[in-house]
């Protein structure tokens, strides 16, 4: 699908307990309470499925990849191949030399800061982003702007913390480059809308990247169906191990890039003359790579797609729209992000009270949330606010689980109060 929002189930019977099952971190109790996660916007749990294909990995075919002729070398260099195919197949990619393994989202976004537009923009030329980005997709683009002196725009979110299309066109100039956006807002739950950015950046032959670490576990991503230029996501918010990250690059951008960094694997020959650089997609892959985590992100993949994927999302968008019910009838909870399509993030405050605390009176009950600005300053700066109290939910979270943690907020707000 293009967007995420576009054909959902208005309702699930979604096997919710047969799922958690899968999870073994679900069963650990905290403070003597079980344990009830809402920080999947921050990181997501492991299925057995990827703890098992780790443990396999380590215990069975251990070795560095792409240069050695001995069995254990060619067989995780076949593992670590199957999960660039697997990713490919999960965006959608033309190509699997179009998937670039990286640290996450951050190392990807600095790529085609550093690789791209260092190497393709010139002073004065623009980058649009909004204002709701994270860190990851703000960051490089001030770095460039300090070593080249391209122009940063910002796209202002309206009161509900949505990029409305008109805001984004009145921006686009015909010295805008590049269009770096979220696909989804990991501090609002914003779903942006990623078609008509590609649009307007069509109008003026500018390229378009895309943050999807809070996306790709919402909902499959075609990246040929967006049209986007690049693509950047992180394993670990798509339930597999840290450390890995992926970005998407159409092949002719990728060609037409210098490396990031230099060093072995990333070359065919080297002289002290000259280096000749490998072939997409290992010229962005220097060194050792994170072997087990590409795999772990292959046997993550397989777990996100054998799963009821329609009733998944259904059952997360009922979770939201249940803590988004109960959320309006608890006294002072002021809730930022409304937007009419968002994911399963409910970010808040409550009136009097600091999100710090929030977060550890909630955690002496059991309940993990994120508290603070969750990368975010600018927009929490936009709507006035030193930072929020943030739930988010997956396909793991039941409806029980919301009401253990509206529970624990109300003794919270006693208490405090």
């Amino acid at each position: 699908m293009s967007s995420l929002a576009e054909a959902r189930p208005a309702a699930s019977k979604f096997a919710v307990e047969r799922v958690r099952a899968d999870f073994p971190i679900l069963e650990t109790r905290i403070n003597g309470r079980p344990l009830v996660y809402l920080d999947n916007a921050a990181t997501t749990h492991k299925p057995r499925a990827v703890l098992d294909a780790l443990e396999h990995f380590y215990t069975h075919d251990n070795a560095n990849i792409h240069r050695g002729v001995h069995t254990l070398s060619q067989r995780a260099t076949a593992a670590f191949e199957a999960a660039r195919e697997k990713v490919a197949g999960f965006l959608n990619a033309a190509d699997s030399c179009e998937i670039i393994f990286t640290r996450g989202t951050t190392e990807a976004i600095n790529l085609v800061a550093q690789s791209y537009a260092r190497s393709q923009l010139v002073a004065g030329d623009e980058i649009l982003i909004g204002e709701a980005e994270h860190h990851a997709n703000i960051v490089p683009w001030q770095i460039l702007r300090e070593q080249i002196g391209i122009v940063l725009k910002v796209v202002p979110v309206n009161d509900a913390g949505e990029l409305e299309p008109e805001a984004i066109a009145a921006r686009v100039t015909a010295r805008t480059r590049l269009l770096a956006f979220g696909h989804v807002s990991n501090a609002l739950g914003s779903i942006n809308p990623v078609k008509e950015i590609v649009a307007e950046a069509r109008k003026v032959g500018a390229k378009v990247l895309l943050d999807g670490a809070q996306a790709v576990a919402h909902g499959r991503v075609d990246v040929q169906a967006l049209d986007c230029d690049f693509y950047a996501f992180s394993g670990h918010k798509l339930f597999g191990p840290t450390g890995i990250g992926v970005l998407y690059g159409k092949r002719a951008l990728l060609e037409a890039m210098p490396p990031y960094q230099g060093g072995g694997d990333m070359i065919k020959t080297v002289t002290f003359e000259a280096t000749e650089y490998a072939d997409l997609p290992h010229k962005f892959e220097a060194g050792t790579p994170h072997i087990s985590g590409g795999i772990g992100l292959g046997a993550a993949i397989d777990y996100f797609l054998s799963l009821d994927l329609a009733g998944a999302l259904a059952h997360e968008q009922d979770l939201l729209a249940y803590a988004t019910a109960r959320a309006s009838e608890m006294p002072g909870l002021r809730i930022i992000g409304t937007a009419r399509e968002k994911e399963a993030v409910l970010s808040f405050l409550i009136d009097g009270l600091h999100p710090q605390d929030i977060g550890v009176l909630l955690d002496s009950q059991g309940v993990a949330i994120r508290t603070g600005h969750h990368c975010a300053m600018p927009v929490m700066q936009r709507f006035g606010v030193p930072g929020t109290a943030r739930a988010s939910f997956a396909f793991y979270n039941t409806r029980q689980e919301v009401d253990v943690f509206f529970a624990a907020l109300e003794k919270a707000r006693r208490m405090l109060a």
